[in-house]
């Protein structure tokens, strides 16, 4: 696929992707992204397969039931060869066969990346499940993914969390210009309620459920999680930290 130039030095898709990823870390706003593509009307959308498949041991595509990371590559190829595809997932685990996976990685799918301040998304992620482990804050994993598309395919998009609340509209829009798809304003409210498509993973989606548009949802029943004071808590953001600004370094900007 050609690209031509954005003012800024990055790259406009000179043609629509048939198959559109936005790789995230946890708790990310993610799903709001997810519910706004859904809102668009013009790409199927599938929600968090990778994730599914290891956490659950497998899922479905179109009702093919995959068990394999390949099998499940294999099947989203299938499916964007008969209509425009939109995947969301997270980087709670490491996806090896992405990863080694050059035509996947390089031509096959274009490949965007969202991140969040590692402390937020750790208060977040601790108060749905106080047993995370550090690997699944996602920060490394998404970096090791971000190194992948950048050696095969060259810079990617990356959108960070943070702008993405304050200016939805002028992010989204710089992210829709740089992947080549139309930038639809009427797509940046949509019903409350929850989609089939989070049923499995319902607890974690109880926010976005509740909300209309891209919004800052602290709970406010609970007082905030002080991650730098939390023996644990402040190892897993020493570790995530440096893999958070790599990947931030290149986001875009409204």
């Amino acid at each position: 696929m050609a690209d031509t130039a954005m003012p800024d030095g990055g790259a406009r898709a000179a043609a629509p992707p048939r198959l559109l990823i936005l790789w995230s870390m946890p708790r990310s706003r993610s799903t709001a992204f997810f519910r706004m593509m859904a809102e668009r009307g013009d790409m199927a959308v599938v929600h968090e397969p990778f994730s599914y498949l290891a956490e659950f041991g497998s899922t479905e595509i179109d009702g093919r039931k995959v068990s394999t990371q390949r099998e499940l590559v294999s099947a989203l190829r299938e499916k964007s060869a008969r209509e425009p595809v939109f995947v969301k997932d997270t980087t709670d685990e490491r996806y090896a066969d992405v990863l080694t996976d050059d035509e996947f990685l390089a031509t096959d799918a274009t490949h965007t990346f969202l991140v969040r301040h590692p402390r937020e998304t750790i208060a977040s992620y601790h108060r749905v499940n106080p047993r995370v482990a550090c690997h699944q804050i996602g920060a490394e994993h998404l970096y090791e993914l971000h190194a992948a598309v950048t050696a095969a395919a060259g810079q990617p998009v990356v959108v960070d969390a943070a702008d993405l609340v304050d200016e939805p509209a002028g992010v989204l829009r710089r992210y829709c210009e740089s992947v080549g798809i139309p930038f639809l304003p009427s797509a940046l409210t949509w019903s409350a309620g929850e989609r089939a498509e989070w049923r499995p993973s319902a607890a974690w989606h109880r926010d976005v459920s509740r909300t209309t548009g891209f919004v800052s949802t602290p709970d406010a029943a609970r007082p905030p999680l002080d991650v730098d004071t939390d023996p644990v808590l402040r190892g897993y953001l020493a570790h995530h930290l440096p893999y958070y600004e790599k990947v931030r370094a290149s986001r875009i900007r409204p």
